[in-house]
């Protein structure tokens, strides 16, 4: 999936949800960082019930740390950011991809 994930932000297939954009904004985070993020990052958790498409968690961890939640329509080949933000360490493992036992 991330194969075709990668094509559709190549592609300019990207919807930016409100939310993620008003997050972008408050953190200072572009919409290039974001795309560099899911074409270079790894999925790390997916969410296979989400709706309306199932949804995934891409994290990028070189210079700026970033996690990317998105969905992605198969149908249309174009996949949604739903929101955006820095991994925190009180969440987060050290290698910034492992969730933290509560």
């Amino acid at each position: 999936m991330m194969d075709a994930i990668r094509d559709a932000v190549r592609e300019g297939r990207v919807v930016w949800q409100k939310h993620a954009l008003q997050r972008m904004m408050e953190r200072g985070i572009s919409r290039q960082e974001v795309k560099r993020s899911i074409l270079e990052g790894d999925m790390i958790e997916e969410y296979p019930d989400d709706k309306p498409f199932p949804s995934l968690l891409v994290a990028y961890v070189k210079e700026v740390p970033l996690h990317v939640v998105m969905s992605y329509d198969q149908t249309l080949s174009q996949i949604y950011v739903i929101t955006v933000y820095r991994p925190d360490l009180r969440y987060f493992e050290n290698d910034l991809k492992t969730r933290r036992k509560k």
